[in-house]
């Protein structure tokens, strides 16, 4: 019988250097699997606020107009890695697929490496408030080894190497950035929509008001969304960490919980495969309103 910190004691005995391939799975697949979906989303969700990137998603109206297929494929992609890893067929097709995406628009390399710290730092930093434990520092060293791999698949420069560094980074990037955009507006309200339909509708309006409590006042202040008041956001902060004593409480999972099987995931019921995941397109296009960086920034693999 697995104990609740049995895994924790597995990933410490692990060289997250090495082996951070596997201690990011256990981590993200058996310990923490619903906390880092929201982690993750939530991490995605910081980047509108940097006007460039929220400004070329309006642009694309992938979130806008097709929201939950753009959720779904996103999820999908970067699971399949997860899964299989990134020297396996599946793994090497969906990173190819990520590459072709963004090759197709004027993505910046520093965009590209904050999206990345997005995804080391937002989860931790999750887990620090809502996690039914924190972090150890052989996981902290894993994510950071798990997406520099992922960004130098990606044709990534400059990407951090410690998750301090990948702290510094997102802190710094985002000071400097984070304003306001009308377009990134709009993309932030099409995911908030979109996240209160995974509901009955009678519940929209609290789902949508516990994702602002969530909300820190840089992020409220970039897309001018009014503040929530301090018992909205005690009663939401306050929840989940009621959530996460119970979560503590309960036996460990004994089998891994990935991405796809994720009930938020609505888009493909009859199966998928990865390399029709996501978007195919054409330069000058509705869909691809800019010139892209060129295939020598961005490789294929």
């Amino acid at each position: 019988m697995v104990k609740r910190y049995d895994r924790l004691k597995e990933i410490q005995r692990l060289d997250p250097e090495r082996d951070f391939l596997e201690i990011y799975r256990l981590t993200v697949t058996y310990e923490f699997p619903w906390d880092i979906t929201r982690a993750l989303e939530l991490a995605l969700y910081r980047t509108y606020a940097v006007p460039s990137i929220g400004r070329l998603l309006n642009e694309t109206a992938e979130l806008t107009e097709r929201s939950q297929k753009r959720y779904d494929d996103t999820a999908l992609l970067l699971d399949t890695v997860v899964e299989h890893g990134f020297d396996t067929d599946e793994g090497r097709t969906a990173v190819r697929r990520i590459n072709q995406m963004h090759r197709s628009y004027a993505i910046s390399n520093d965009d590209m490496r904050y999206v990345l710290c997005t995804f080391v730092v937002t989860p931790k930093r999750w887990l620090d408030s809502f996690g039914w434990r924190r972090l150890c520092c052989h996981e902290r060293a894993a994510f950071a080894a798990y997406y520099r791999t992922l960004g130098a698949r990606m044709g990534i420069t400059g990407v951090p190497e410690t998750y301090d560094d990948f702290e510094r980074t997102l802190d710094a990037y985002e000071h400097e950035h984070f304003g306001w955009d009308e377009g990134a507006r709009r993309v932030s309200d099409a995911t908030l929509a979109l996240m209160g339909s995974w509901y009955p509708a009678p519940l929209a309006p609290v789902v949508r008001g516990a994702s602002l409590a969530l909300l820190d006042d840089s992020l409220l202040e970039a897309f001018r969304y009014r503040r929530p008041g301090p018992v909205a956001r005690g009663v939401t902060r306050g929840a989940l960490r009621l959530r996460a004593r119970a979560v503590r409480l309960l036996p460990p999972r004994r089998a891994p919980h990935y991405a796809r099987q994720n009930p938020e995931i609505k888009g493909y019921p009859d199966g998928y495969e990865i390399a029709g995941l996501g978007t195919f397109p054409t330069p000058g296009v509705r869909g691809c309103p800019v010139p892209g960086r060129g295939a020598s920034q961005t490789p294929a693999e």
